[in-house]
């Protein structure tokens, strides 16, 4: 876009947050397949589950699986993924568009996760505020950026051209974050809702990143999620954390996914509900993956407290 019709979206965008008004560009997005997910909890899709999930109906809520296992035409993944689709609600989750890059989203790239998402029509579509290439070496990581006017400028066009391409809204993940940039501008909660206001997109709300990023730069995880821009949430993440040191000896946390979520994850979740009420919430376990029993566990407790908060409300 020029200049110019940036300068048109910002304002429109300020006016709109202002007034309650839809985000400028809102009536050019499509809203994902259907209604979105169900406000329920729901885990990621590991073939090791396959059987264990289809052998009786499942208590949750939706699946969620990462785009790029299924770009290929046919074998078993898509033997899975058609199976599940049939009885339960679908998330999509990017890992390798580099939204956060200099350069647009690969092309090929974008073109083979608009053909899955036609195949399948997820209920949502989402993507890290992150980079992982660079000219034509991808890095195998979600990489920060700096939150300045320009990155603005650069993220905003790369989530219109994602989402024309797909022909939905797509939502946007709040990174995990090792270090931060001198030069940044804007605070990250910011920096997410003007995104928000100039491309109509959504975000994706994951708990565990804010409070491994609050742990290793000293700030406050609930004071970040006083200032999320809750009402842009179409989904929740929940996860485990590795908790180690950096090459300084430097207490670290690291986003690892790979054991349950932590007591002060729950309790801020728990209070993310009681301000926006209950939200479609994944239980993100990719590394040393348990039993189905043993993750269907984690699932059900998210659940308690979306039906806690169900039933407080109702009271």
């Amino acid at each position: 876009m020029s200049e110019t019709v940036w300068s048109e979206v910002t304002r429109s965008g300020a006016e709109a947050a202002a007034t309650g008004a839809p985000p400028p560009n809102a009536a050019a997005v499509p809203a994902a397949g259907g209604a979105g997910l169900p406000a329920r909890a729901g885990t990621g899709f590991k073939p090791a589950h396959f059987s264990a999930i289809v052998a009786a109906p499942q208590p949750v809520g939706f699946f969620e699986v990462h785009a790029e296992n299924y770009m290929g035409d046919g074998g078993p993944p898509h033997a899975w993924l058609t199976r599940l689709r049939a009885d339960y609600a679908l998330s999509v989750h990017g890992v390798g568009l580099s939204i956060g890059g200099d350069r647009p989203p690969d092309a090929a790239h974008l073109a083979r996760l608009a053909r899955l998402c036609a195949r399948y029509q997820p209920e949502r579509f989402s993507e890290h505020l992150a980079w992982s290439s660079h000219d034509t070496a991808f890095l195998g990581d979600l990489l920060p950026l700096p939150y300045t006017t320009q990155t603005l400028r650069t993220v905003a066009g790369h989530i219109d051209r994602v989402q024309q391409a797909l022909g939905r809204q797509m939502l946007l993940e709040n990174p995990a974050t090792y270090l931060r940039f001198a030069a940044s501008t804007w605070a990250e909660t910011d920096f997410l809702a003007e995104l928000v206001r100039r491309t109509g997109c959504g975000l994706l709300l994951d708990i565990n990143n804010v409070w491994v990023s609050a742990a290793n730069h000293g700030f406050s995880a609930a004071a970040y999620l006083a200032a999320f821009p809750l009402a842009a949430v179409g989904e929740i993440h929940l996860a485990g954390h590795h908790a180690g040191t950096d090459d300084n000896g430097h207490a670290l946390l690291i986003d690892a996914h790979d054991s349950p979520v932590a007591d002060p994850v729950w309790a801020l979740f728990a209070g993310v509900i009681a301000r926006a009420g209950p939200l479609p919430t994944l239980i993100e376990w990719d590394n040393d993956v348990p039993d189905w029993p043993r993750l269907l566990a984690e699932a059900t407790a998210a659940d308690a407290i979306l039906q806690r908060h169900r039933a407080q409300t109702a009271a």
